[in-house]
């Protein structure tokens, strides 16, 4: 009953927010928020139209400027590995991730794309790591947790023994 009455409080107070254009999310944005204004950077702007047109290098060179300017944009690191891991130069990817992380714990894309990393590896306990860690930060299923909750079975089906 209580946890009925906390998930209700949850709700009431989510919907009660101002909703705020979107930020990011599946293709390789944000922490999940709105727009930030560090994030409207040309470069890193610039960097986002690239990533989804599947440009991986110009997308590096872009972010790479973006960091230099603004090297505490968690945003911008997780982009660069999540640009790196298309490449398949897994020790960038791993390296940005990484820094994204230590910017900022509570990166839910960061959390999500470092998992599917560790999956592209092989490496399935570490990308549960990332699920628990996903699992703390959404109160409520949220995007990244549900994505890579499916990646992680999705391989368990296919490297069965």
């Amino acid at each position: 009953m209580r946890k009925r009455a906390l998930a209700t409080a949850a709700c009431l107070v989510f919907l009660s927010l101002p909703a705020w254009p979107a930020g990011g999310g599946g293709g390789g944005g944000g922490g999940g928020g709105g727009i930030e204004v560090k994030n409207l950077d040309p470069n890193y702007v610039a960097a986002q139209a690239s990533i989804k047109a599947e440009q991986w290098t110009d997308a590096i060179g872009r972010l790479t400027l973006v960091i230099q300017v603004d090297p505490n944009n968690a945003d911008a690191w997780n982009l660069l590995g999540f640009a790196y891991r298309h490449t398949g130069d897994m020790d960038n990817s791993f390296k940005h991730y990484e820094r994204a992380l230590q910017l900022n714990p509570n990166h839910r894309d960061a959390h999500e794309y470092m998992g599917e990393a560790y999956l592209q590896v092989g490496r399935v306990e570490d990308a549960e790591k990332h699920l628990k860690a996903l699992d703390k930060l959404c109160w409520l299923p949220c995007e990244q947790y549900t994505d890579l909750k499916e990646k992680i079975a999705d391989y368990k089906r296919m490297h069965k023994s």
